[in-house]
């Protein structure tokens, strides 16, 4: 049996809950379809310092990877050949590395020539996506600051290259 302190508790937390009190994205873990997120500013691992309003006004594909993660490895060759298609199209890559050494992620991305801006996990970045549960994990953001869709676990390569379809100008 709990007791009697634990469960007022538990019940105030419910009451404030489903009163509304506090925000719902308080409640989720990460941003949800049709949430607007807003990026803070970010260091890139090549130096580049980009303000919190560099994204604004741009179609985005945010991806979280880890050098460790399997499926990261059989994904990222996709999203790097989507990287100058994108670029020629006006749509927006950033991926963010969870490595804990920003070594690690520097070794692997530099291993793999790829060319995709990475910036590390940050706790402005944990505090808008939330805490990763599955690698790799996929956000696209619209232009108007939207999450069009979240795509957790690997894709197939032609699923990676048809996120063209977010650039502008394009239906999405």
């Amino acid at each position: 049996m709990w007791p009697r302190s634990s469960v007022r508790l538990l019940l105030a937390g419910a009451a404030i809950a489903v009163t509304g009190l506090l925000p719902a994205k308080a409640l989720r873990a990460e941003p949800a379809v049709g949430d607007t997120v807003k990026l803070p500013a970010l260091t890139l691992l090549d130096g580049r310092h980009l303000p919190a309003d560099y994204y604004h006004g741009k179609p985005l594909i945010v991806e979280y990877w880890a050098s460790w993660c399997p499926f990261c490895a059989r994904q990222n060759p996709y999203l790097q050949k989507l990287v100058p298609l994108a670029r020629s199209k006006g749509l927006e890559i950033l991926t963010v590395s969870v490595d804990r050494k920003e070594s690690a992620a520097r070794d692997y991305v530099s291993k793999h020539s790829y060319t995709f801006p990475v910036a590390m996990e940050t706790p402005e970045l944990r505090g808008l996506f939330g805490k990763r549960r599955v690698l790799p994990q996929i956000f696209v953001i619209k232009a108007d600051g939207k999450i069009a869709e979240v795509i957790p676990g690997e894709m197939f390569e032609e699923d990676v290259l048809d996120l063209i379809k977010y650039a502008p100008g394009k239906p999405g």
